[in-house]
C-alpha cells in the first residue's frame, strides 16, 4: 500500500496514528474499539454525555430563530485557547463539524501549530445539536423531545456572533476556519458579517449543500429512521440497528474508492474491512445520540449562505458580498463536497483561491483524521492565508 508517492507507507502510518492519537480519534468515526496496531492502543470514542467539561456555556436566554420561533434558554458551548490581544486583532473562530465538538481543534492549537495559541485567541464553537450546545438530548420544555426546533447554520452563526461580541467585545475576526459543516459555517460568517471577517478558510465545505450531498444525507437519514424505534419523529431509546445502518452508509461516502481499493484501513491495525468498519465506524456512531444526529442532519440539508433576508436565496449575490480573503480547500476525492462545486463558487468571490488537497482520504483529507501529508498541505494553506 502506498498513501503518497513522496512518503514511505511506514512513515505515513506512524504519523497518521500519532495525529489520530492526539485527536483522540481515528477517522471521523472516532476511536477504535477493537483491533490491534503496532502503533499503540487507541482509546475508544466517548459518548457525548461522557465528554469532560472543558468548555464554557454562553446562556443567551431567548433567541428568535430564522423560523420565527423564539427558543428559550438557548445555550452555546465554546472553548477558548490563548490570550486575546489588547487590540483584539488576533481572533480565530473555529465552528465545529457534524457530530463534532470543540475538542476537534485541540490538535491544531498548541504552540507551533498552525492555529498557534501563543499567538492567536481561538474560539472553538459547538454547533447546536451536538450534545453540548442546546440539542435534542438536553433541551428543556417546551422544546424538549420531538419539539426541538429546526436550527439553521444562519441561526448558529448569528448566535456565535453574539458570543464573540457580547462576551469578548470582538469587532474584527482575523480568520474563520472550519472543516465540513464547520467550513459551511465559515462561509456563512463571511456572507453574514462581511465587514467583520478578514479571512475565511473553507476546508471540505461549500456555500450551499449540493444536490449530490443531499442524496448522501437522504441515505443516512433513511437508514437511521428505518429502525422500528423511530416513532412520532423521535427515538425514545437508542436505535442500535438504525445507527449501525447509518454507520455503514456513512462509511461508503466518507473516504474514496481508492482508500478501500488500496486497503488503507490495514494501516490502522485492522486486517479485514469488516474489523475496520466494526472497530472504527460502528464504535463511533453507535455511541451517538440519534436525535442529535438528525437535528444536525437537517441543519446540513438546509445549509445555504444565501437563504436569509439579506440575499433572498441568490447565491451569487451572497458570495459576492464576502469581503474576506477566501481560501477554499476541497479534497480531490471528497464524495459530497466536490471540487467542481467549489469551482463554481470562485467567480463570485472577490478575493479567492481554490487549492484542492491531493489525497485519497476523501472527506477526511487534511483533517486530524487524515494522513500527515494532507494535514501539512492544509496547514501550509492556512499559514499562507494568515500571512496575506
Amino acid at each position: 500500500m502506498q498513501l503518497d508517492s513522496s512518503n514511505s507507507p511506514v512513515a505515513d502510518r506512524r504519523c497518521f496514528m500519532k495525529i489520530a492519537a492526539m485527536a483522540g480519534t481515528i477517522g471521523t468515526f472516532g476511536g477504535v474499539g477493537r483491533g490491534k496496531s503496532r502503533f499503540g492502543p487507541i482509546t475508544p470514542a466517548k459518548a457525548e454525555t461522557e465528554k469532560p467539561i472543558d468548555y464554557k456555556v454562553f446562556d443567551m436566554e431567548s433567541v428568535r430563530l430564522q423560523s420565527g420561533i423564539v427558543f428559550p434558554k438557548a445555550k452555546l458551548a465554546y472553548k477558548t485557547y490563548g490570550q486575546l490581544a489588547a487590540d483584539k486583532s488576533n481572533v480565530i473562530v473555529c465552528p465545529s463539524a457534524y457530530a463534532g465538538t470543540h475538542q476537534d481543534v485541540d490538535w491544531l492549537t498548541s504552540t507551533g501549530k498552525v492555529l498557534d495559541s501563543s499567538r492567536y485567541f481561538i474560539v472553538a464553537m459547538n454547533m447546536f445539536g451536538n450534545g453540548l450546545s442546546s440539542s435534542p438530548s438536553n433541551a428543556v420544555p417546551p422544546f424538549d423531545g420531538n419539539r426541538y426546533p429546526k436550527i439553521t447554520l444562519t441561526d448558529n452563526v448569528r448566535m456565535q456572533y453574539r458570543l464573540v461580541t457580547e462576551v469578548f467585545g470582538i469587532q474584527k475576526i482575523a480568520l474563520v476556519h472550519g472543516w465540513s459543516m464547520g467550513a459551511q459555517q465559515a462561509y456563512h460568517w463571511g456572507a453574514l458579517f462581511p465587514d467583520m471577517v478578514e479571512r475565511i478558510c473553507v476546508h471540505c465545505g461549500s456555500a450551499r449543500t449540493s444536490t449530490n450531498n443531499l442524496v448522501f444525507l437522504d441515505g443516512i437519514q433513511a437508514a437511521l429512521t428505518a429502525d422500528p424505534l423511530w416513532r412520532d419523529e423521535w427515538f425514545a431509546a437508542p436505535p442500535l440497528r438504525g445507527l449501525k445502518a447509518f454507520s455503514r452508509v456513512y462509511s461508503g461516502w466518507i473516504t474514496s474508492p481508492a482508500f478501500y481499493r488500496q486497503e488503507v484501513y490495514k494501516a490502522f491495525g485492522f486486517p479485514t474491512l469488516e474489523e475496520f468498519l466494526v472497530g472504527v465506524a460502528d464504535a463511533f456512531w453507535l455511541q451517538r445520540d440519534a436525535n442529535n444526529l438528525l437535528a444536525q442532519l437537517w441543519t446540513w440539508q438546509k445549509a445555504d449562505i444565501s437563504d436569509n433576508e439579506l440575499y433572498g436565496r441568490d447565491l451569487g449575490k451572497a458570495l459576492g458580498a464576502i469581503k474576506a480573503k477566501a481560501l477554499i480547500m476541497p479534497s480531490e476525492t471528497d464524495r459530497y463536497f466536490a471540487v467542481e462545486d467549489n469551482a463554481l463558487e470562485m467567480p463570485h468571490l472577490m478575493h479567492e483561491e481554490l487549492r484542492p488537497i491531493p489525497s485519497i482520504f476523501g472527506h477526511l483529507a487534511g483533517s486530524s483524521f487524515g494522513p500527515p501529508q494532507d494535514a501539512a498541505f492544509v496547514a501550509k494553506g492556512i499559514s499562507d492565508l494568515l500571512s496575506a
